[in-house]
């Protein structure tokens, strides 16, 4: 016997800034970022098994189950509380691997938070927040629910508001593999630490752009392109460039215009990921 079906959003998002300000001894990054969330994004369908087994209903190409991060997030929460239950899962990916939209993460905090609810745990966020760590620096924001001024490796948060503007999002054709931008020994890792949340517009840079650009120059096409209307830069590790615009009116007059071949969306800035609720 099993349950309905469910779908669940799971946003984009991007990081405004990204400065590496050092490196801990465990060799992970200390990172500053501002994260934002878009209304675009992945889509994850879940229904509840009673026969305690938890399958993919469409694994990724290449990636077994094991290493799927919506698997990984639903057997780590059934472990960690115990749930006897089972899900399918399914998945609508919208959002490229490698492109530092933070899809992967996105889906798990998805997967984390709606069957938190669907097995009834009601685990409260801060601890599905740790467990969201234990997955991935990028996916205790999706938690977390709000846009967020992040520090240590991404996962202390601090909620701030942001003006609503739209942005334009390119999608080189490539796929950055994190690690390997972290690991470049021209990585910049002493950017001096902003000691108060920042005001967002024109502030910092992303540290990994220059790497990222001259590992993937597709990269550096697609900035180069927009910066011609405004302020572009690189999200997360890459691939993906965005510039943000006054409103949608805009934003779509400068998609309009890129080359037939340049691939991307329009979307707007959300403050609030949509199944955020206030505990």
């Amino acid at each position: 016997m099993t349950g309905a079906e469910q779908a669940y959003p799971a946003p984009a998002k991007l990081n405004l800034f990204l400065h590496v300000v050092g490196r801990r001894p465990d060799g992970y990054h200390r990172l500053q970022t501002l994260f934002r969330f878009l209304d675009y994004g992945d889509e994850v369908r879940i229904k509840v098994r009673e026969d305690g087994v938890l399958r993919l209903l469409n694994p990724l190409p290449g990636i077994p189950a094991e290493r799927d991060l919506c698997f990984r997030a639903a057997r780590l929460l059934r472990e960690c509380t115990g749930c006897r239950l089972g899900a399918d899962i399914g998945l609508v990916k919208r959002l490229p691997m490698g492109g530092g939209l933070g899809g992967g993460s996105s889906d798990a905090a998805t997967v984390l938070m709606a069957l938190n609810r669907l097995w009834r745990l009601d685990l409260p966020r801060p601890e599905l927040q740790r467990l969201a760590l234990r997955l991935g620096a990028d996916v205790p924001v999706f938690v977390f629910g709000r846009s967020a001024f992040a520090e240590g490796v991404g996962e202390e948060l601090h909620s701030v508001t942001l003006p609503p503007v739209s942005y334009v999002v390119l999608i080189p054709p490539v796929q950055v593999a994190t690690a390997e931008i972290f690991a470049n020994p021209g990585l910049t890792r002493n950017t001096p630490e902003m000691k108060i949340p920042p005001l967002p517009k024109g502030c910092g840079r992303n540290d990994l752009e220059p790497v990222a650009i001259a590992a993937y120059p597709e990269i550096g096409e697609h900035l180069e392109w927009l910066r011609q209307y405004g302020d572009a830069r690189m999200t997360g590790s890459g691939a993906c460039v965005f510039a943000a615009f006054p409103d949608q009116g805009q934003a779509k007059q400068v998609f309009a215009a890129r080359p037939e071949w340049m691939q991307g969306f329009v979307a707007d800035g959300l403050d609030v990921h949509p199944m955020y609720v206030e505990a």
